[in-house]
């Protein structure tokens, strides 16, 4: 299965993107709207168009960093939103990122990598994250794809591993999302241990 940066820029140039709301995600827009520290340092991986950094920059959070393998995505982006600082877009595998953050906000990242690097996230966003920091965001609840992504999975596989990481303050069915993922996702909100 490749899941080169090749093969996702190939998507975002053909518009193979179904994942893509085309907005921030309402469970993602309600978390975000509680927060009160505007100097958090945000990492939003596998951001593709990134809606949430948008919303989170024009309300002021300037410390947010975007990251994707695909650099069309990140070009859409900054077509969007012009005055996003340059240095905060990373054209990076998620894997080799070594900075720190308070925030890691998950949206599709997790369930469009292949799931035999599920652990290996896990213990990598508990690795980004400064202590008492927190992984927040979405993750679909549901059989999906086994041959390509989105790759699907449920909450008890999930936990398997998160658990060894993060204390699970909230990891379930998400009461707001967009009617067309209603019932097949799950809004966690975890932090690191």
């Amino acid at each position: 299965m490749d899941l080169s940066e090749s093969f996702w820029d190939t998507r975002y140039q053909n518009k193979d993107i179904g994942w893509d709301l085309g907005e921030i995600s309402l469970p993602i827009k309600t978390y975000i709207d509680q927060l009160e520290d505007p100097s958090l340092k945000i990492l939003i991986p596998g951001a593709g168009n990134s809606y949430e950094a948008e919303y989170l920059f024009l309300k002021g959070f300037k410390n947010v960093f975007v990251a994707d393998l695909s650099k069309t995505a990140l070009n859409n982006f900054k077509k969007r939103v012009p005055n996003f600082p340059d240095e905060n877009l990373l054209h990076v595998n998620f894997f080799d990122i070594s900075d720190s953050f308070d925030l890691i906000i998950e949206q599709t990242f997790f369930c469009a990598l292949n799931p035999k690097f599920r652990n290996a996230y896990a213990k990598k966003t508990h690795g980004l994250l400064k202590p008492e920091g927190k992984l927040v965001g979405l993750l679909f609840d549901k059989p999906l794809y086994t041959d390509r992504p989105p790759f699907g999975g449920s909450k008890e596989e999930y936990i398997t591993y998160f658990k060894p990481y993060f204390e699970l303050d909230i990891f379930e069915s998400s009461y707001n999302s967009m009617p067309s993922r209603e019932g097949s996702e799950l809004f966690i909100k975890l932090q690191k241990t």
